[in-house]
């Protein structure tokens, strides 16, 4: 799995339409192999992006839960934890 796409579903606030289209590029840059196209493949891969969005819209927009929405500040700052515990806390020695 691409370590850079996140969870988007049940936060408060709710996911963007940015936030869907960038988890959209990174899951289409994974399957394709390409970070950038060519120019002959620059067309399809768009298209892959607009309707991966589209569709992972639409799958965020369909879900229901019971759970409260997690709040993005606690959960960003979970994550550095978690990465400060893996990574250290960045300074040289």
């Amino acid at each position: 799995m691409c370590r850079s796409i996140k969870t988007l579903y049940n936060f408060e606030p709710p996911a963007t339409e940015q936030e869907i289209r960038a988890a959209a590029l990174q899951f289409v840059r994974k399957l394709s192999g390409f970070n950038v196209p060519s120019k002959a493949n620059e067309a399809a891969f768009n298209r892959a992006v607009d309707e991966v969005a589209a569709t992972a819209a639409r799958l965020i927009d369909s879900l229901v839960t019971t759970a409260e929405p997690r709040d993005r500040a606690i959960e960003a700052e979970r994550a550095r934890a978690r990465s400060a515990l893996r990574f250290g806390n960045g300074s040289a020695a």
